[in-house]
């Protein structure tokens, strides 16, 4: 049977790659100033971070059921099933969403919930990929996927919290306090969930940080897999990213890291701009 595979420009995977990939990409949609934009085809980075600057007023949403059906009845007239890779169910209502929206579709339509988004939502597309290439249906990639779920880790470095702040995650006086104490939060997401790691002094010792609790990870939790090491950033200054990727692959030198991910705008709408992130998922 021939299945389509759908996801978001959550998952940081460009027009381009998608195209390349054989997939089919959702802008997401976000908010600035009370205006709709979707990513990648009505705001660049560049032009995101421009306004963020400004002071303009950024918000995240959710494609509209309309976007997310007439996709899907579109690719059922060729496909037989479509697999659907929305971000993780416990940092967005989208897949929750998504799962109401293909109760009506009789089994064609999958959403896939393995906990992911950006960097390790990427490799579980990339996974999907390479399992139905291997002769897996669009049941039993779900099934592999979803089994192995807690089969990743991100951890993300925050120059400011002001953001966190405005979207209520953080309380202003925290905000302030960590501002006046050069406090950089290290945040994680595991099992799908984002949570505090640990609050450190300084953006050099964030990213220490954050690399040591990967190396821990990586000998630990995922011993024995077949893993894979990425790296991204939030802003629009490119060689940021490239600085930090040489950081981390130098940090990993049994892995090859590929370049930096610039995070997806709907992320950066809570890290502002400078964020920095690390994060690994098993192979296929």
């Amino acid at each position: 049977m021939k299945t389509a595979i759908v996801t978001d420009t959550n998952s940081s995977i460009t027009p381009q790659e998608a195209k390349e990939m054989g997939i089919y990409l959702i802008p997401m949609p976000f908010f600035i100033d009370g205006e709709t934009y979707l990513e990648g085809e009505t705001c660049t980075h560049e032009t995101f971070f421009h306004l963020l600057k400004a002071g303009a007023k950024v918000s995240t949403s959710q494609p509209s059921p309309e976007t997310i059906t007439s996709l899907w009845d579109r690719l059922l007239q060729t496909y037989d099933r479509v697999l659907h890779f929305p971000m993780s169910s416990g940092l967005s209502g989208s897949c929750e969403t998504a799962k109401a929206l293909a109760q009506d579709y009789d089994g064609r339509v999958l959403v896939v919930d393995d906990h992911r988004i950006t960097l390790t939502l990427a490799r579980s597309i990339r996974n999907a990929v390479s399992l139905l290439d291997q002769g897996k249906t669009a049941e039993e990639v779900k099934a592999i996927l979803e089994g192995e779920r807690d089969a990743s880790s991100i951890y993300v470095a925050v120059s400011t919290l002001e953001y966190l702040r405005k979207s209520g995650r953080v309380t202003a006086a925290g905000a302030a306090m960590a501002t006046i104490l050069h406090i950089k939060p290290v945040l994680q997401i595991q099992g799908g969930k984002l949570d505090a790691y640990r609050k450190v002094r300084g953006m050099l010792h964030a990213k220490k940080t954050m690399i040591g609790a990967l190396r821990h990870d990586l000998a630990t939790r995922f011993s024995g897999m077949r893993m894979a090491v990425y790296s991204g950033y939030s802003g629009s200054d490119r060689t940021v990213g490239d600085t930090w990727h040489d950081e981390v692959q130098a940090a990993f030198p049994e892995y090859k890291v590929p370049p930096s991910v610039s995070l997806p705008l709907s992320i950066c709408c809570h890290t502002g701009e400078g964020a920095v992130g690390l994060g690994c998922a098993k192979v296929w």
